[in-house]
């Protein structure tokens, strides 16, 4: 009989060296979990610190004159006389009534007055003109606004421009800030809630602080139609068909080995494919939401082909036998049992195929929706601006934005950023509550 002297308790060198590597390799896990950790809030706290301004506006509250003489020289009100008043015939007016409120208030200022319209932004000569002439009856009297001001000055008070930059710019100037801070003061100008930036349409190259994030994410909620109505029933059929209805062959091998390949296609070759098909032989409008759509639910079927694959494979072949066997037909047993068994996973990898087509630019860039939309189409009331009217969508307007010199811009395209992150973290909310409110154990 042979007696080891070696306790249990006691690590030989094996083990003392398996146990080591299993503590190298947690380490390893945490290290890589810390890293990406801190990689995402450092691009969290970037986006959020450069964006947040974008979600605040500075404006000018002015008293301003409306005079018949001016405005509507015949008296009738007639709007298409009206309409003969350019922006150019509404600007001394804003310049007179800031100049009256300097007066008001006894503020004066080293700025001379020819430089004061500089405090406003360009946009505010449109803005009084839309409203005069959507308010005829205020001619003759005085209109109370909030007028935007000049990019420069919303962000001296964003912390953007100071007095040091303010200096070497050809924009604004330290005089132009320093009388921005005397009005502020006496209440004239406020920083406020823009929720402009959410509503209004996009603004040209000089005009930042007048643009908004409304006609593109109005394209965006188009283009989520589309692939909604057309990527969910064609994906889901075809699932079916392959998981459940299809020879086991060589056809279906292959055509699940593509459609395997196509979920991991990088997203601009199916921009060509839409380019191709869509624009080039169907001679659809290049920035229309509808071929948006068409392409983005190219791109998406393949994700919600699998992930509905496998939530029809996650349900226990019991099932199907138990329909079978009190007498179901194969196409009962999947639509009465299998079906709303698997509709978890089917809704969860619908809504994440959306949040992922919702952030795709390059196939939207080679289709041609890079469309500078000034104002609200008018068929964007009703359907047809899914067919022929030109759109954008949130990628694409972030992408437009970093393109454009002026810094005002830069804080814009954070700003959708933020936006675009807000409604990707609600699809992926809805989805896992959807999920857990359906799902079933056994």
């Amino acid at each position: 009989m042979i007696t080891s002297t070696t306790s249990l308790l006691d690590q030989d060198y094996r083990t003392r060296r398996r146990n080591s590597a299993e503590a190298r390799f947690r380490a390893y896990g945490l290290a890589a979990i810390g890293v990406a950790t801190m990689a995402l809030v450092l691009l969290l706290t970037s986006v959020v610190s450069n964006g947040l301004g974008a979600f605040r506006q500075t404006y000018i509250t002015l008293e301003i004159p409306l005079p018949e003489a001016t405005l509507d020289k015949s008296g009738r009100r007639d709007p298409v006389a009206m309409a003969k008043v350019s922006t150019f015939g509404y600007a001394p007016l804003l310049r007179d009534a800031l100049l009256g409120k300097l007066a008001k208030l006894q503020i004066t200022s080293e700025l001379p007055d020819k430089d004061m319209a500089g405090l406003m932004s360009k946009e505010a000569t449109a803005t009084l003109r839309d409203h005069v002439l959507a308010n005829p009856d205020l001619i003759g009297g005085n209109v109370t606004m909030e007028i935007l001001a000049d990019g420069r000055i919303d962000g001296y008070f964003k912390g953007r421009v100071s007095m040091e930059s303010a200096a070497l710019d050809g924009n604004t100037s330290p005089e132009a800030l320093q009388l921005a801070q005397k009005l502020a003061d006496a209440g004239v100008i406020i920083t406020r809630f823009n929720r402009e930036f959410l509503t209004a349409p996009d603004a040209s190259d000089q005009r930042p602080e007048a643009a908004g994030l409304g006609v593109a994410i109005l394209g965006s909620l188009y283009m989520m139609l589309v692939v909604l109505v057309l990527a969910l029933p064609i994906g889901v059929a075809t699932s079916i068909y392959l998981e459940e209805l299809a020879p086991k062959n060589r056809v279906s091998d292959l055509i699940e080995v593509n459609i395997s390949n196509l979920a991991a296609v990088p997203s601009i070759v199916f921009g060509i494919l839409g380019l191709a098909i869509f624009i080039n032989f169907a001679g659809m409008r290049q920035s229309s939401p509808l071929v948006g759509g068409l392409v983005l639910t190219l791109m998406t079927l393949p994700t919600i082909i699998i992930s509905t694959r496998a939530a029809l494979k996650a349900v226990p072949p019991s099932i199907r036998d138990a329909a079978l066997g009190v007498g179901a037909s194969k196409m009962q047993a999947v639509f009465h049992h299998v079906l709303p068994l698997a509709a978890p996973g089917i809704l969860t990898g619908t809504i994440i195929g959306l949040a992922q087509a919702l952030g795709e630019t390059a196939p939207l860039l080679l289709i041609g929706m890079v469309a500078f939309v000034r104002d609200y189409p008018a068929a964007y009331s009703d359907t047809a601006g899914l067919f022929g009217e030109a759109a954008t969508a949130l990628p694409v307007q972030i992408f437009n934005w970093t393109q454009r010199a002026d810094p005002g811009f830069s804080e814009r395209a954070s700003g959708a950023i933020i936006t675009l992150l807000v409604f990707l973290a609600v699809m992926n909310t809805v989805a896992v509550l959807l999920r857990r409110r359906f799902e079933r154990r056994w």
